[in-house]
C-alpha cells in the first residue's frame, strides 16, 4: 500500500507564489488608487516650473538642493502652432482666461462664475481693482469668496487666480450708474478703463491661454454654458446681448430690457460724423445728442428667436466678449485714445478688423446685467 503524502510538505514554486501573492497584496493595500496617482501626475505636469512662469500656470516651489541653493530656471518651450481654439474646446482641453475689471464686488456675478459648466480645471481667473474705498472693500470681499472655493469642492477650484490692484487713479470716483453713464465722463471713463484692460490682459495671458473672456463684475446671470455656447461658433470675436431684469410698474411684472448698445453694425451717418470730427474725438453710441443710426445689436433681438443666429458686427461690447488668445496676441488690444474716433472695446474691434479679424453677435443669445 502506498504511504500517504505529508501535509506539511510544500515545494518551493508554492512557497514563491505564496510570498509574490503576499507582496501583492500588501503594494496594493498601501499605494494610492491608480485614479488618485494619475490625478497627482496630470497636476505636477500642468504645474508652472518657475516663478517666471505665466500666473495661468500654478507654480510648485521646488526642494532646495542638499547644499542648500535652489536649481535654476529652465528655458521652458512654448509651442503656439499646437495650440488649439475650436468649436469644440472641452473636448480639446482648450483653457480659458476669464478677465474682470472689478470696481465693486456682486455676489450674484461671483455665484453665476461659480455656476459656469466648462470645467473649472481649465478656467484661469484675473481681476484688477482700483484703489479706491470700494475698491478696498470689493477686495476683501473677493479674497473671502476666493477662499471659500479655491479650500472647497476640488471640482469646483480653479485653476488659477490672479488679483491685480491698479496703479492709477480712476477719473470718476463715484460708482453710481448714472454718474458713469453721463456723457461727458465717457471719453476719461472708458480711456481708463482700456487701460485697466490692458494692464490685466498684458500681465495675465499665458501661452497656453486659448480663450479670453472678458466678463463685467456686474453680469449676475449666464446660461451655465456660457463658454462652450459662444465657443461652439468658432468665430475670433463674439459677444451674446446684454439685457437686463427689472420691475415694470406698467404691467406690474418683471420685465427685461436691453442694456449695452455698444454692439452694432456701422452706418454711413457714424461715418460722416467721424469725419467731421477733430482728431482726438471719439463717437459714443446710446446718446439722443449724437445719433449715429448705427444698427444696434440690442434691438435685433427676437422673441423665441434662435440663440444660434449670428450677425456681422463693427463694434462691440465688453460685458462678456470671448476673444481667441491668438488675436490678442496679434497685437489687438483696448485703445485708451481715439482710434479711428472709437475708443475702449469699440476701439479693439475696430483694431481687430484692421488685423484681419472679424466680430460677431448673438442677438438672441442673453446675459443680464445688474439693476441698481
Amino acid at each position: 500500500m502506498p504511504s500517504t503524502r505529508s501535509l506539511r510538505r510544500s515545494s518551493p514554486i508554492t512557497l514563491l507564489l505564496a510570498a509574490l501573492l503576499a507582496l501583492g497584496f500588501l503594494i496594493f493595500i498601501i499605494s494610492p488608487s491608480s485614479a488618485a496617482s494619475a490625478s497627482a501626475r496630470i497636476k505636477q505636469a500642468s504645474a508652472a516650473s518657475n516663478p517666471l512662469s505665466p500666473p495661468t500656470s500654478p507654480y510648485l516651489k521646488q526642494a532646495p538642493k542638499p547644499d542648500g541653493g535652489r536649481r535654476p530656471p529652465p528655458v521652458v518651450h512654448y509651442h503656439l502652432n499646437n495650440l488649439t481654439t475650436s468649436a469644440f474646446p472641452i473636448e480639446g482641453r482648450e483653457t480659458v482666461l476669464i478677465l474682470t475689471p472689478l470696481a465693486r464686488f456682486y455676489q450674484g456675478y461671483w455665484d453665476n462664475l461659480l455656476k459656469l459648466s466648462y470645467p473649472h480645471e481649465l478656467i484661469s481667473l484675473g481681476f484688477i481693482i482700483p484703489k479706491t474705498r470700494d475698491g478696498n472693500a470689493a477686495t476683501a470681499a473677493l479674497q473671502a469668496e476666493i477662499t471659500k472655493t479655491q479650500m472647497g469642492p476640488e471640482k469646483k477650484r480653479f485653476a488659477s487666480i490672479t488679483i491685480l490692484r491698479q496703479d492709477f487713479e480712476p477719473p470718476i470716483l463715484s460708482q453710481d450708474e448714472a454718474e458713469r453713464h453721463k456723457m461727458e465722463n465717457q471719453k476719461a471713463r472708458r480711456a481708463s478703463m482700456s487701460k485697466a484692460r490692458n494692464s490685466l490682459l498684458f500681465t495675465t495671458l499665458g501661452p497656453s491661454t486659448a480663450w479670453v473672456l472678458w466678463l463685467d463684475s456686474d453680469i449676475i446671470e449666464t446660461p451655465p454654458s456660457l463658454v462652450q455656447d459662444m465657443a461652439s461658433h468658432d468665430k475670433p470675436i463674439i459677444v451674446p446681448n446684454c439685457f437686463q431684469r427689472y420691475f415694470d410698474k406698467d404691467k406690474n411684472s418683471m420685465s427685461v430690457r436691453p442694456y449695452d448698445y455698444n454692439s452694432w453694425m456701422d452706418s454711413p451717418t457714424a461715418q460722416n460724423l467721424g469725419n467731421s470730427m477733430g482728431y482726438d474725438d471719439v463717437l459714443f453710441e446710446g446718446y439722443a445728442e449724437m445719433a449715429t443710426y448705427r444698427s444696434l445689436m440690442a434691438y435685433m433681438s427676437e422673441p423665441a428667436g434662435d440663440n444660434k443666429r449670428l450677425v456681422p458686427l463693427d463694434g462691440v461690447g465688453g460685458t462678456a466678449l470671448l476673444v481667441k488668445a491668438e488675436v490678442h496676441r496679434d497685437g489687438a488690444m483696448f485703445p485708451p485714445f481715439a482710434f479711428y474716433h472709437l475708443i475702449e472695446t469699440e476701439g479693439f474691434a475696430k483694431m481687430a478688423s484692421r488685423l484681419g479679424w472679424h466680430s460677431f453677435g448673438l442677438p438672441n443669445y442673453f446675459v443680464y446685467h445688474y439693476n441698481e
